[in-house]
């Protein structure tokens, strides 16, 4: 039978990362709870390995965010999204959410299983437990702001790449360096990180949606 790949949609609730992942390895869309105590869990058993520089800030606090439902949870520098609406941070620094690396690596051990992470914008496949030799894969997609599960059906690698190629040429997904927000207080338009950042220094304004 000719293999296949299909994208799964994850609902776009803060926990996109974790659920995708529990979707793919258990094929559960409500694994987050369970999943961020396993990170927190990790993090708290290894502090030489999960130290300040790694985690890139306190265990205590990140494994208070990791926990926090209200919390992305993908790296250790993200903040909440919801659908297109960006929170503010607190110290007024818009923080754009990472790519998970921490959290994939530590659920890729969890399971014992390789994790591939597929990223639309630059179709690179970034592998978590490839050093362990796990014998099975499982694969993940993510657009700049959202993850989503890759079901595979007698699949091999090729194809998982055609799918993102494919949503790479639709453009499927946010570059946030370069999009353009609009600020949800006076309406101005900004472009990218930098220019919200200065926006929201200048007037206080702490909300931005995306447009095109």
């Amino acid at each position: 039978m000719e293999g296949i790949v299909a994208r799964r949609v994850i609902p776009s609730d803060n926990s996109c990362l974790f659920n995708a992942v529990g979707y793919v390895m258990d094929h559960d869309k409500n694994k987050a709870p369970e999943l961020r105590q396993v990170i927190a869990a990790t993090v708290v058993s290894d502090p030489i390995k999960y130290s300040k520089a790694f985690l890139g800030k306190p265990k205590e606090e990140y494994c208070s965010w990791i926990l926090d439902s209200e919390k992305w949870g993908v790296g250790a520098s993200s903040t909440p999204i919801v659908g297109n609406l960006l929170i503010y941070c607190a110290d007024f620094y818009l923080i754009f959410c990472g790519e998970g690396a921490i959290e994939l690596s530590i659920l890729a051990d969890y399971y014992g299983r390789e994790i591939a992470a597929y990223d639309i914008q630059t179709i690179r496949c970034d592998l978590y437990g490839q050093e362990k030799k796990y014998l099975e894969r499982v694969m993940l997609i993510y657009d700049g702001l959202h993850y989503d599960a890759l079901a595979d059906y007698w699949a091999v690698e090729g194809l998982a790449l055609n799918l993102v190629k494919e949503q790479h040429r639709k453009r499927t997904f946010t570059n946030t360096a370069r999009f353009t927000l609009r600020c949800g207080v006076c309406q101005i338009r900004v472009v990218g990180q930098k220019e919200a950042m200065e926006h929201a220094q200048a007037t206080g304004h702490v909300n931005f949606q995306e447009y095109r």
